[in-house]
């Protein structure tokens, strides 16, 4: 996981800093207003979190406080956490427990204002952003990457006002899109639906193509050399929780449909790769689109998760072009591409190839021209385009080895219904 999120969504423009730092029990709690409810008690704050990116490899993105907050407050938290000097935030934070300050590669000014984060104007915002933004200081050699709250979906006024009046104070623009099978609210099941649930979901995840487009375009009207990055930090599946659990908890099931999703999105991501500096799943465990779900001490790895690990070579790679026909398929009279590609060239030579296969009930037989001699194949697919893994089957959707014919610098190979494919070659 190259990089991690927090606090936001929703919880950023809530969440005070100062209430989850020193000792557990001296800190305050609050209410979670967004999420169920509940009470909050902070045991988990600025220093546990750098802990876990320290643990994970990942480097942090800290989201601050603009809705509720105050640019002090996020003065004071880029000071606790970057600074080396001898001052009132970086004293307070060796007091307690860490001397040297971290690195902040990411940080954004507020999350969603246009909601949930103040139900900002655009004009409004981008006059809070540059206040805010102003007192962002890099300290002792630490550079911030700042990341201003970009549109809801089409939105794109909002981007062209963000982009004109405050775009270049910023290194990048949020962008957000959930996968909806019907608009908001979110709704339907996560693991039980018909064909023509499938192709609604995986219409609306393609709809994310049109929109990156419109935005891309409202950015290079104001910032043509591209310097500022379009950043799409939350994104996936939303639907219906699932029965008897939490209400505001969103803990939805992940099946092959999420899977073709996130393989069809992150494709979506590659062809953009000019313009989107970073792109982040909007969560990782037992909510929304997750990468794993907990029960317990239980834990399994949905099948989205596998579509990230099967993807990993694509990471840090150069895009390379694939030219082809890919034919239509209509489930339930929805016409969709068959197919999703992509290729990357990695450092080390290797060509990492993915597909994605959106046809619920048909395979089809693939033939590349590739003049290397070397492939590997894996599949990841299940008995039934529902197939998903549970507590009690962990196991059912897996990336197994997979047949890939090389001979007389041509692949061949079988991408069967909903499945995914990788083939890396060498």
């Amino acid at each position: 996981m190259p990089v991690l999120r927090w606090p936001g969504g929703c919880f950023a423009d809530e969440y005070h800093w100062k209430d989850g730092i020193g000792p557990r029990e001296d800190r305050p709690s609050l209410i979670n207003t967004h999420w169920g409810g509940v009470v909050e008690n902070n045991h988990f704050g600025t220093h546990e979190f750098f802990d876990l990116c320290e643990m994970l490899g990942a480097e942090p993105y800290v989201c601050g406080n603009v809705g509720s907050g105050t640019p002090q407050e996020m003065m004071e938290w880029v000071e606790y956490m970057t600074s080396d000097a001898d001052s009132p935030m970086a004293n307070l934070r060796r007091k307690n427990g860490r001397e040297t300050p971290w690195k902040l590669p990411y940080f954004g000014v507020g999350n969603e204002s246009w909601g949930c984060g103040g139900n900002m104007r655009p004009e409004y915002y981008a006059d809070e952003y540059r206040r805010n933004n102003t007192f962002v200081k890099n300290y002792s050699g630490n550079q911030i990457y700042r990341i201003a709250c970009g549109a809801n979906a089409g939105d794109v006024q909002w981007t062209e006002v963000r982009m004109e009046r405050a775009g270049k104070h910023m290194n990048g623009l949020a962008f957000h899109y959930y996968t909806l099978s019907d608009g908001w609210p979110p709704k339907g099941s996560a693991s039980e639906f018909d064909l023509r649930e499938w192709a609604i979901i995986v219409q609306s995840a393609r709809e994310i193509d049109r929109l990156i487009r419109q935005h891309g375009a409202a950015m290079d009207k104001f910032d043509p050399e591209r310097r500022v990055g379009m950043i799409v930090d939350e994104w996936g599946t939303w639907f219906d929780r699932e029965p008897d659990s939490t209400p505001g908890f969103l803990y939805q099931q992940n099946s092959m449909r999420d899977a073709i999703v996130a393989a069809l999105t992150l494709h979506i991501f590659q062809d953009h790769a000019a313009r989107i500096t970073m792109a982040n799943i909007a969560q990782l465990v037992n909510v929304l689109q997750a990468m794993v779900l907990t029960r317990g001490e239980q834990m399994l790895l949905t099948p989205t998760y596998w579509v990230f690990e099967m993807f990993r070579g694509h990471q840090s790679g150069t895009l390379l072009k694939l030219d082809g026909d890919c034919p239509n398929c209509e489930v339930e009279g929805i016409s969709l591409p068959a197919l999703s590609s992509s290729a990357t060239l990695s450092e080390d030579g290797q060509v990492l190839l993915s597909f994605a296969n959106l046809d619920p009930l048909d395979g089809y037989e693939l033939e590349i021209t590739c003049p290397h001699a070397s492939a590997t194949a894996r599949l990841l697919t299940g008995a039934a385009m529902t197939a998903h893994n549970t507590f009690d089957a962990p196991s059912s959707v897996a990336p197994a080895p997979h047949e890939c014919r090389s001979d007389g610098g041509m692949l061949r190979f079988a991408v069967p219904p909903h499945s995914v494919v990788t083939v890396t070659v060498s």
